[in-house]
Formats: C-alpha cells, structure tokens, sequence
C-alpha cells in the first residue's frame, strides 16, 4: 500500500471514498498515476475540468496574474473580476454577478437573496435534487443519508417530484419565496426533464410572485451542448447559480442576478470571492470555450456517445439518458464494481446514485476517446454483466 494512502488516513478527514490512485498529472483528456499509467478521463474532476486539464491557455493566464497580484479582498476594484462579471452577463443574459468560491455557496447567497427581495420563508426544491452541502444547500438537497446527521436543517423547505411542475403549482402557499432546481440533475441520477417542464415552472412563478433559482454548477459552461442547461428551454431565471467548470479547475463560483433582484450594501459577502487570479483563470476558460467551439463539440460528441452506448444493448442496462456531455447509464444493480473495471483497464468514470454510470468527459473529447470507453464495455462485457 502506498505511503500516501496511509498518510491521507492519518492526516485528512475521512469524508471521502478514494479511488486507490494517486494521480500526478493531467493534459487534455488524459491523466497519469504515481507509476506513470495514463488514464482516459471520463468524469473531469466532477464535471470541472470541461476544456481538459492544464490547458496552455488557463496555465498561461495563471502565471502572469500570479505574477503581478493574486489577492487584494474585495475592499478595492479589480479589473479581472470587472471584465470576468461582463463576460458572464453577456453569456448568460443576466444583469448582476456576485462572486464566491465554489457551488454550494453559490447556492448559499441564492436561498439567502430569494428571502431578502421575498420577505418570504418557504422553498420549493426537486426529488433527486443535489445543491451542495453546506447548511442551506444541504437543506435543498434531497439525500435524506446526508442530511440526518444534520439536522435540524433549515425549515420550510418542500420536495416535489422532478419534472412535475403541477406538483409545484400545488405547494405554493403565501410564505413561498421560491423554487430551486437544476436544468438536469447530476448527482441525482443525470435526470432530463420535458423541454416544457422549465417554461412551465417559469410561468409558475411568475404568476405567483416567486423567484425561480436555475442551479447551473453542474450544467454550466457547455456541459449540456449549450452555453447553461436553462438555453435548451429558452427560459431566463432570476437567480442562476455557478461552479465547477467556471475557471479551469480553480475553485470559485457565482451568483447571477437578473435585474431588480440584488444584494444591498453590506448584505453578503466573499474575503476571496472574485479574487485577480481565478477570473484571469475563468476568462481565459471562456475565451477557450468560444474560440475551440467547444459547446458544438460538446453536443455533436455527446450525440455520438449516446448512440454508441445505446448500441452496446447490455442487459444490465435500465436506460441510457443525456444532454450533450452529460450522459448518465441507468443500471439494474449498483455500479461502484462497473467503475473498478473502468479503472484495472485504464478509464476513469464515476457511479452516482449508486445505479447510475455518469460519464463527463471533458468538451474537448473526440470520436477516438468515445470509441476507447466503448471498447472497454465490450472487452469487459461478460464481468459487466455478471456482477
């Protein structure tokens, strides 16, 4: 066994399930291990690596912003956090950013601002829902096993089933300030709802008074074939929320405001959030994206993914379901041991809702990696299905 295996037992919280690799570094699709194995990349840091690892022109942006100044705090302007907070809005076509440090509080500022602009109490959250877990998004979060630790957690939240917006229409009450959902949900399974389902929620909530927060960490930034998962349904929220593949794979996150809808004076804040180095990092992601067009890649390759997944025809598979590079294989018994296989023949995935195979490659994957991930299933078809 590895000294650092024993080490990272010794020293760090024991919050996290490992695969037993020790990866030293990445370029593009691919990773390295300790001995020098190279890894296929399927999974991208959780959906964050969406332009691949270490590319040339998110380190080269690093080093010079590294070079001149990395942290002021948010007592004074910077003009990287300014002209990443243009970048944004014009992508997103939202009028005001708040920057942070990751999703979830992200995820925080938005419960926090749906209240303040309300002066309401009750949220609407989905079944399957994941928003993080800090103390507010663990409460929007529908994993009863990581909230009862916890609890009590924040009162006057309500889960309704996903993809039902009649069910939301029948929960609102005068206290309702909003509802939360993502445009897919990642860590609940990769569920797609209806092309109407987020233009019926919309109506909703403009009918009632209540703002509707899109948590876009996981569908942001091309992951869905499309700039955000809200522009497949053509809907404008009044709160978005942002992580993940925001900067390359520096930790940071964001809070877009539509207009009238915002923080006051003094009302929240971020020490780091916004810092020079993670919007050079992030405008160069951006940069990235457009120039490469990645979001068409995004939606060509994960066209072709789903066929060829769907091609493979594997009894153990219940369904097979995406949106451009966010693809997720339902199984009919769990798949932590598919993973291990994955990995002994050189190909990194994940499993999430313990039946789930969730494959997020990087935007930047071609025909050539999608047909090696494939060539893995039919190698190991027979242990597949035999587990």
């Amino acid at each position: 066994m590895p000294d650092i295996f024993e080490r990272e037992r010794r020293w760090i919280q024991p919050t996290y399930t490992r695969q037993p690799v020790v990866i030293r570094r990445g370029r593009g699709a691919y990773v390295w291990d300790d001995h020098g194995r190279m890894y296929l990349d399927f999974i991208a840091g959780i959906a964050v690596n969406n332009i691949g690892h270490c590319h040339p022109r998110v380190v080269e942006a690093i080093k010079n912003q590294a070079e001149n100044l990395i942290h002021t705090s948010n007592l004074y302007y910077t003009e990287k956090q300014v002209e990443l907070a243009e970048r944004l809005c014009d992508i997103s076509g939202m009028n005001k950013v708040f920057f942070c440090n990751s999703g979830t509080e992200a995820v925080e500022g938005a419960l926090k601002l749906s209240r303040r602009h309300t002066g309401k109490k009750k949220i609407i959250a989905a079944k399957g829902s994941f928003h993080g877990r800090t103390f507010g998004s663990l409460s929007v979060t529908d994993k009863p096993e990581y909230q009862k630790p916890f609890q009590p957690l924040l009162p006057a939240v309500s889960f309704v089933p996903y993809n039902d917006a009649e069910a939301i229409e029948d929960e609102i009450d005068d206290d309702t300030a909003c509802v939360i959902l993502e445009p897919v949900q990642g860590e609940g399974g990769v569920n797609i709802p209806d092309d109407e389902y987020l233009r019926a929620v919309r109506e909703i909530c403009d009918e009632n008074d209540l703002l509707l927060i899109l948590d876009e960490v996981q569908t942001g930034f091309g992951r869905t074939g499309k700039w955000f998962g809200k522009d497949h349904a053509g809907v404008t929220p009044d709160i978005m929320t942002l992580g993940k593949a925001i900067a390359g794979g520096l930790p940071m996150g964001a809070l877009l405001t539509r207009e009238g809808v915002e923080f006051g004076p003094g009302e929240h804040a971020s020490t780091f959030g916004g810092g020079p180095l993670v919007c050079s990092a992030a405008i160069a992601t951006i940069e990235v994206i457009s120039s490469e067009d990645l979001i068409t890649n995004a939606a060509e390759m994960g066209d072709i993914l789903l066929r060829e997944l769907k091609k493979l025809e594997l009894e153990v598979a219940k369904d097979i379901r995406g949106k451009g590079l966010m693809v997720g294989m339902e199984l009919l018994k769990e798949g932590a041991e598919i993973v291990d296989l994955f990995r002994e023949s050189g190909v990194l995935i994940n499993c999430t809702a313990k039946r789930v195979l969730r494959f997020l490659p990087p935007l930047i994957i071609g025909e050539e990696e999608i047909s090696r991930l494939i060539q893995v299933f039919l190698e190991r078809r027979d242990e597949i299905e035999s587990i």
